[in-house]
């Protein structure tokens, strides 16, 4: 990344300027439509005991959750590289934490009430129609244990950390923002303390959190992806299909924060070192280094299962390759890598915002259709003679998707929209050199 973005404006211009910036309503009242919408035809069908229902309904939440939750994860890793570009622009997706508080109710509506439209193995466990491994891995008290505990430690963690780098921006501003969250930021005031010692042990604390939440991260996702996902087809397993579900969430993430980025340099106007080129110019090169890597996941998996020939393994990709599963997977491959590889390779596409939005909507959609390619075939089969993709998937898309536009709203009018503290407070750059919270002293090196 580039290490040029050390824009300092002055405390007092910059907290006026944020503080005239509130989402527009026309965005609060499309997405809040959308969400009403959405979730209503998802409501009736629940209640009507549609299948289909619950099958986008999963298909979606693991689209959305994990795009949010690689978002906080990568304003994680900006800590853990003690990365100084992103200090302007890292809010706009740290903002990204709003949805995943909606996303745990919707894993227990998932697990609890739509089992049985969801799951083929969820009847047969205890039957002896299972390997004994699988009866054991599926009972019903292990999977809701596995999925609660692994959203859950996940959830406090990025709930917390973002709590942490939002308490420093509301300790030194004056108080403003939406009415819902005046109680929770009068907290983070009233154990504010002297802004030197704050920044130190705020910074030593986000680096436990951090270092954390990678771990559970990763390990999460797996656990996640593997039961509400790979476990559809209860035959089949990868050991590189938990990385591949949860990395997608990750470049998707990344798509997303680069057209953010030019949504919010318009509102910036009078800041216009805030976000610039440069910024436009990493955040593409990440989207970039990311399409790859997730081809290189997503072509790993294929080919040694592939090159093993083994049945258990390749029923899963034969049936994807073939009758009507054949066009949504191609799309998955080309919409999420083939095009946006081809098209970000050089620095002009990543930089001009027509291409990159362009390039950033093509992995949106191929990331959508990758979803759909994991979840629907394990369900319907080989048998299946038309794609089951209609109003239910797109409604239900629509639904989320204005609850996630929704939920981001509120979190950005609440707090302040960039970190404030860490731009205009003269200690900023004392922590690339740690010193002990306590002491404030500097840490030998090897500490």
């Amino acid at each position: 990344m580039s290490h040029q973005h050390h824009y300092s404006p002055p405390r007092d211009q910059f907290i006026d300027v944020l503080r005239t910036k509130q989402m527009p309503e026309m965005w609060k009242k499309a997405s809040l439509g959308l969400a009403v919408f959405g979730l209503g035809l998802f409501g009736y069908g629940a209640i009507t005991g549609q299948a289909r229902a619950w099958q986008a309904f999963l298909m979606n939440w693991l689209f959305f959750t994990t795009i949010a939750s690689a978002g906080v994860m990568f304003s994680a890793v900006q800590r853990i590289t003690t990365a100084r570009w992103s200090r302007g622009v890292i809010r706009f997706l740290e903002g990204f934490v709003a949805f995943l508080p909606f996303a745990a109710v919707g894993l227990l509506l998932i697990i609890f009430f739509g089992k049985g439209h969801i799951y083929p193995w969820w009847d047969k466990v205890g039957t002896g129609y299972l390997i004994p491994e699988k009866e054991l891995y599926f009972n019903h008290g292990f999977f809701y244990l596995r999925s609660i505990v692994a959203f859950g430690a996940l959830l406090a963690l990025q709930v917390w950390y973002v709590y942490t780098s939002v308490r420093l921006d509301v300790g030194v501003t004056p108080e403003y923002g939406a009415s819902w969250a005046a109680g929770l930021r009068a907290k983070m005031r009233a154990s504010f303390g002297e802004e030197r010692r704050e920044l130190h042990s705020t910074h030593s604390l986000q680096g436990k959190l951090a270092v954390i939440m990678a771990l559970v991260f990763g390990f999460g996702w797996c656990i996640l992806a593997w039961d509400h996902s790979m476990s559809l087809d209860y035959y089949f397993f990868s050991t590189m299909y938990g990385w591949q579900v949860f990395m997608g969430g990750w470049l998707v993430a990344l798509m997303i924060w680069a057209i953010l980025l030019r949504w919010w340099k318009t509102q910036f106007s009078e800041l216009p070192e805030l976000i610039t080129d440069k910024h436009y110019h990493d955040v593409g090169k990440l989207g970039f280094a990311f399409t790859a890597f997730w081809g290189y996941l997503t072509f790993s998996q294929f080919i040694i299962i592939w090159y093993g020939n083994l049945a258990e393994e390749t029923h899963w990709f034969t049936l994807r390759l073939s009758g009507v599963w054949s066009t949504t997977t191609m799309l998955a491959a080309i919409l999420t890598f083939l095009v946006p590889f081809a098209g970000l390779m050089s620095v002009k596409a990543k930089v001009w915002s027509p291409t990159m939005i362009l390039f950033a909507c093509s992995s949106i959609a191929g990331l959508w259709f990758s979803r759909f390619t994991e979840i629907y075939p394990s369900i319907y089969g080989s048998g299946a003679e038309h794609l089951p993709l209609g109003i239910w998937e797109l409604g239900i898309f629509l639904g989320m998707a204005g609850l996630f536009g929704w939920s981001y709203a509120q979190f950005m009018d609440a707090f302040p929209k960039a970190q404030v503290f860490k731009m205009t407070s003269p200690y900023r750059d004392e922590v690339q050199v740690p010193v002990d919270p306590e002491t404030m002293e500097p840490l030998p090196a090897h500490e």
